[in-house]
């Protein structure tokens, strides 16, 4: 094998591989993982809109912080605080919303947490609509399947002494 074949970075017989690939599948490794971790970082990242839709209002009105619509609503405007200044603390969004479980109970979450008794909450509505397609289902095939009914009605059973009878009539035309 020769050295100009290795340090050329061509293809050839010789190496049976390119230097220039190997290099250029490491670059490419180097500028997706690049790309990832941004985009795990600014996922990571936690807005003032991302907690707000977490969370909710507790003014009375059923909606989230982000989308509480009362005018001048001093809970909202009380929790849209404490979410910047939990931020500018530079706590991540899970630890923010733990914080506002603390203060206010599992209630303020807008989507209870999948675990102990809530785990109902996220497992039962599509245990309900697994029984319900269930029960349509069978009902749509008990409706559609045909009401046989036997065109004649079955036959009576015969008296002992009328097949007897038979019998000897036969008995005589035979011979």
């Amino acid at each position: 094998m020769s050295k100009r074949a290795v340090s050329s970075g061509k293809w050839s017989r010789e190496t049976g591989a390119s230097g220039g690939i190997s290099r250029n599948a490491f670059i490419l490794a180097a500028v997706v993982l690049f790309a990832a971790l941004t985009a795990f970082a600014a996922a990571s990242k936690p807005t003032l809109k991302s907690i707000g839709e977490g969370l909710i209002c507790q003014c009375g009105c059923a909606q989230t912080v982000y989308g509480c619509n009362h005018f001048e609503c001093a809970s909202r405007a009380e929790m849209n605080a404490l979410i910047e200044k939990e931020i500018a603390a530079g706590k991540d969004e899970t630890t923010i919303l733990q914080d506002f479980v603390k203060q206010y109970g599992v209630q303020v979450l807008a989507s209870p947490p999948a675990k102990g008794f809530t785990l109902a909450v996220w497992i039962l509505p599509g245990l309900g609509l697994i029984v319900g397609l269930a029960v349509l289902i069978a009902f749509v095939r008990h409706w559609r399947k045909p009401n046989v009914k036997p065109d004649h009605s079955p036959a009576a059973p015969l008296d002992p002494k009328l097949l007897e009878a038979v019998d000897d009539a036969m008995k005589r035309i035979a011979g």
